[in-house]
């Protein structure tokens, strides 16, 4: 048995099979085949359509009841797989200028993507990821490798991977992933975030995990101590089948908080509210007090193309509906850093988590921003819905942006269209620039919530996606709570509404903290909703005060989670 180590990112405990993923990259260079074999090569391109299509067939099959969104997709690439003009293009390389077949097909479609990608139309040019999906399908087939695929698995697995980029998890079967093990990324990572919301165990930054393990290799993960056991022997296997029932029974205790009022132990009332990343329904909603984060990057990252104003605001309609009349929060698209979109070609940046991101990203692409405004202010007139920009960093910032929101409005007037016309437009609080100036920024915005996440990278000038620099990533140091402590002082001074819905509220020990700096407003994936009702039911607002000003005395972030815990230690 060997083990291994890494960052438990997502609380829990699998065993089962590895299934290393891989995506496929295309490698092509120009070759050509001399005269006389062109039959052979011409029809070794026709069975690797047919194979593609047999594979496009199962997938389409496999995913018709539970998501027929995505088998949609899937079934326009049959139809892209069968397009005459792609067939023909191929054919005359292959017969006139006896081209390799997969130089071949990567001459033509990229000339047909390309040709797509100059369109006016959006909804037209966002075809050419859909080509280029095509092809690689297409290359890998002929290249002789066997797919990969996350959104079509078989059976119960352990994804071993060297990373997740956001779109291989918007399309994952979460039905079918056991836990994640990657080589890269942190607690704030999108794996992480993801992991968590689907209350998927997680470990990241396991070392060479793709070289060391193989598909199909037993393993135990181990998301509670960072530990992954390869082949592990039969007294091991018992005594984590244990272990797996004591965390499920202590998951149980934890859960009984779920629908309890929350109330700190003097009877002073705090909301908990839910973090959202898609539109199905979730019992998860019955135990919150409103929606702090809706991520609309998943009606982005979860489609072949770019969504238009009719998609996404059915999408906000159906999140209104699963929240029952609670308010929800809509942040505006946060793309950039770790997130990207496969259908729209973004610059090469030397350090993307300090570039053309979130905010700055929509006021420079102004009709992508524009039509999500327009459906999102179409929604409101379904319920109590706000709009949240991401990546303010100054005034100018918030006053560029809520002028959009203006124009929008005047547009919706003028077309008649119904929308709520005092709708709350508030700000994310994740640069410390807006930080230090929060008494100026509570005088501008509705509302504001803190994502400790990037606050926590841009405070500490960390790179929170690499793990050789982990340790100082520090979201519970005392610098950390001292800034929050002047975020929360300002906005409640002003009487505008202040939360959290970066990962820190839904820690249970930052929580309390944060309780005892003046927040009442804490947003969470739902796997962390009964660990905090519960431990913050522990303490009195008297004792979390005290706790808050001794936080902040202490000089390390390791002194602070010591001391953290041992409070809620002595009263569990």
């Amino acid at each position: 048995m060997r083990i291994l180590k890494g960052n438990p990112v997502s609380r829990g405990i699998a065993l089962g099979k590895v299934y290393i993923y891989k995506a496929f990259k295309a490698d092509v260079h120009e070759s050509y085949f001399e005269a006389g074999k062109e039959d052979e090569f011409y029809k070794k391109y026709q069975d690797a359509v047919k194979t593609a299509e047999k594979e496009l067939d199962s997938i389409i099959t496999s995913m018709t009841g539970e998501s027929p969104e995505k088998a949609k997709i899937f079934t326009a690439h049959v139809e892209i797989l069968m397009d005459e003009e792609v067939e023909e293009g191929v054919k005359e390389m292959i017969y006139e200028s006896r081209t390799m077949p997969d130089y071949a097909v990567d001459e033509i479609y990229t000339h047909f993507a390309n040709l797509l990608e100059k369109a006016k139309d959006p909804l037209i040019a966002a075809r050419a990821a859909d080509l280029r999906d095509v092809r690689n399908r297409v290359l890998r087939i002929l290249k002789g490798e066997k797919e990969s695929n996350l959104s079509s698995l078989r059976e119960n697995v352990i994804i071993v991977a060297h990373d997740l980029l956001p779109s291989d998890t918007a399309t994952m079967d979460r039905n079918r992933v056991m836990g994640i093990i990657t080589e890269v990324g942190g607690a704030t990572s999108h794996t992480a975030i993801i992991a968590r919301s689907y209350k998927i165990p997680a470990l990241l930054g396991v070392a060479d995990a793709t070289a060391i393990m193989s598909n199909g290799d037993n393993v135990i993960m181990d998301a509670l101590t960072g530990k992954v056991l390869l082949d592990p022997e039969r007294e091991t296997i018992k005594e984590y089948q244990e272990k797996l029932v004591e965390y499920i029974k202590e998951e149980r205790e934890t859960s009984q908080y779920l629908d309890k009022i929350p109330l700190v132990a003097s009877g002073e009332r705090f909301s908990v509210g839910l973090n959202v990343g898609n539109t199905d329904p979730d019992e998860s909603y019955k135990y919150v007090d409103f929606v702090g984060l809706l991520r609309t990057e998943f009606v982005y990252m979860g489609s072949e193309h770019l969504p238009t104003e009719q998609e996404q605001f059915e999408a906000y309609r159906r999140v209104l509906a699963n929240a029952m009349g609670n308010p929800v929060t809509l942040r505006t698209l946060d793309i950039g850093g770790d997130k990207t979109l496969r259908y729209m070609v973004m610059p090469k940046e030397d350090n993307p988590f300090l570039g053309n991101r979130a905010l700055r990203f929509c006021l420079v692409h102004i009709d992508m921003f524009k039509t999500q405004l327009r459906a999102a202010l179409r929604a409101s007139a379904f319920g109590p819905l706000q709009i949240m920009f991401p990546m303010v960093g100054t005034m100018d910032d918030i006053r560029a942006a809520k002028a959009v929101v203006e124009q929008v409005k005047q547009d919706l007037r003028t077309e008649g269209i119904a929308f709520d016309e005092k709708i709350h437009v508030g700000i994310m609080i994740e640069i410390p620039s807006i930080g230090m100036i929060a008494d100026m920024a509570a005088k501008e915005v509705d509302f504001a919530s803190v994502g400790t996440n990037d606050l926590t990278q841009y405070l500490h000038a960390v790179d929170r996606m690499n793990p050789a620099i982990a340790d100082y990533y520090q979201s519970m140091s005392p610098s950390m709570f001292r800034m929050l402590g002047r975020i929360f002082a300002e906005f409640n001074k002003a009487g505008k509404s202040i939360s959290v819905c970066g990962e820190l509220a839904g820690d249970h020990l930052g929580a309390l903290v944060m309780f005892g700096l003046g927040l009442r407003k804490f947003s969470m994936n739902a796997a962390n909703i009964g660990r905090v009702k519960r431990t913050l039911s522990l303490f009195t607002l008297e004792e979390a005060v005290n706790i808050a000003k001794n936080v902040q005395n202490l000089s390390s972030e390791a002194e602070v989670i010591a001391y953290v815990k041992a409070e809620v230690e002595k009263r569990s």
